[in-house]
């Protein structure tokens, strides 16, 4: 496994997350399909699809749903991501 390669999967992960929370579709869009993409251990397989939900929700003129922040906390898991999702889930 090649450490470098699954931090910056982390690290693309919390671009998603980020951005997701700030209304940047298209990063996060992006920085979710390179996560799954860089992701050695299948932790992040299903963000995409996640973020994809949340920006299907932004895009129709509604914020992301909590519903839609607990699909994306469960797909992060416990660790490193998961005070970023709670904290875009209060926003």
């Amino acid at each position: 496994m090649d450490g470098k390669k699954q931090r910056n999967a982390l690290t693309a992960a919390e671009r998603a997350v980020r951005a997701l929370d700030s209304g940047d579709t298209a990063t996060a869009s992006s920085a979710a399909a390179k996560a799954a993409d860089l992701d050695q251990l299948g932790i992040y397989a299903n963000l995409p699809a996640a973020v994809e939900a949340g920006i299907d929700e932004l895009e129709a003129g509604d914020r992301v749903s909590h519903t839609t922040w607990d699909e994306i906390s469960q797909v992060v898991g416990p660790g490193p991501l998961q005070e970023l999702v709670v904290r875009a889930r209060r926003g």
